[in-house]
């Protein structure tokens, strides 16, 4: 019997041929003039292409102002679009699927990084909890952020948009908006930091106002059969968290379900935060299981996964898809490996982000052993 894991899989106008997903993962090694990709990421992404195969590629700012970390690659300058086209060419001569995921790290940017030296934006005046890194890679801490402007809301939204259409010319087959991990969706949806009295803030209905309004713009602009979103309801990173998230996270995901995305992505409380530890949360709820009922669409999940967990979730049902990430980097042919059974390949943690072929582009398959 064939694993329902390696069964086919339809995603909007596409067909997966397997369901293990490469997860989107910040690897900082864009050009450090203009954020642009390069022929070094292009042949990253290539070497994880499989037939029907869906990666979703690193987490890309829709503008300048999202910008919060070094050499990370961006969809809002034509040569970005010009050097993404050079990944998605080379994901598709090898027959692969790729979305973009679609990034504003709101707060938890620094103002190094921002328009003559400004404050990062957010939803509320409160700085995160922890630290961060400059644009000259010197730890600081959080700083507080300004606040937008409801006025300055139209413009936002259409920043995400405008990157959707981008991605588009692109060459990418969709997108996938981060909605997850602290970044600057979930920090208006989360009260720990939106204590807005607009109408981006207080209610239910208004702390979900940006993710809905920003998914309902992508999704006119590309088709919602082209548009995922990632959501993490019980995640603690970047200082993120709701005391009780069901609420706030049911009505989102059911208002969502109107707009027919065509896939949730939902990460695993048990694996919050862990690209920068390798912290596992234990006795955490199933996010998949509990939103399952939710979703008419594909849901993919993500999150600590071994080989026979992704094969128990899928074949119960509890997901459409599964999510790898660490194990991704260390492993081109992942999908390979997870099908016959083999050994994964170790990841190295100390060159996850930045750098150049080491730990990006060396690690080993099992026709090309180290």
């Amino acid at each position: 019997m064939t694993e329902k894991l390696f069964s086919p899989l339809a995603l909007g106008a596409v067909t997966l041929q397997h369901r293990v997903v490469m997860a989107p993962l910040t690897r900082m090694r864009a050009s450090p003039d203009g954020n642009v990709p390069t022929a070094q990421n292009a042949l990253y992404y290539a070497q994880r292409a499989t037939p029907g195969g869906l990666l979703i590629a690193e987490a890309s700012p829709v503008s300048w102002q999202g910008h919060g970390h070094a050499k990370v690659p961006g969809i809002h300058t034509p040569a970005q679009i010009a050097g993404w086209r050079l990944v998605t060419d080379a994901v598709h001569a090898k027959g692969g699927v790729i979305y973009l995921q679609l990034w504003h790290t709101g707060r938890v940017s620094h103002s190094s990084f921002q328009a003559d030296g400004g404050a990062p934006v957010g939803p509320s005046a409160i700085a995160a909890q922890g630290m961060t890194t400059a644009r000259d890679g010197t730890p600081s801490p959080f700083e507080v952020p300004r606040a937008l402007d409801t006025a300055e809301m139209p413009e936002l939204v259409e920043c995400w948009r405008q990157a959707a259409a981008n991605a588009i010319s692109a060459g990418f087959d969709g997108v996938e908006i981060h909605g997850a991990n602290g970044y600057l969706l979930e920090q208006f949806l989360q009260s720990r930091s939106n204590q807005r009295t607009d109408r981006y803030g207080g209610s239910i209905e208004n702390l979900c106002r940006l993710h809905l309004e920003i998914a309902q713009a992508v999704a006119t602009e590309i088709g919602a059969d082209r548009t995922g979103i990632r959501l993490s309801p019980w995640g603690v990173a970047n200082d993120s968290g709701e005391t009780d998230p069901m609420p706030l996270y049911s009505h989102l995901v059911r208002e969502l379900a109107k707009i027919n995305l065509v896939y949730l992505h939902l990460i695993e409380p048990r694996a919050s935060g862990t690209g920068k530890a390798d912290i596992v949360r234990e006795g955490q709820p199933s996010t998949a299981e509990i939103f399952r009922p939710l979703w008419p669409n594909v849901l993919i999940d993500a999150g600590g996964y071994d080989r026979d967990g992704a094969l128990q979730t899928v074949r119960e049902g509890r997901a459409d898809a599964v999510a790898f990430g660490r194990f991704f980097i260390s492993n081109p042919d992942l999908p390979r490996r997870v099908e016959i059974g083999a050994p994964f390949t170790p990841y190295q943690r100390a060159t996850f982000y930045g750098g150049g072929a080491a730990g990006y582009t060396d690690y080993p398959t099992l026709t090309t052993p180290a």
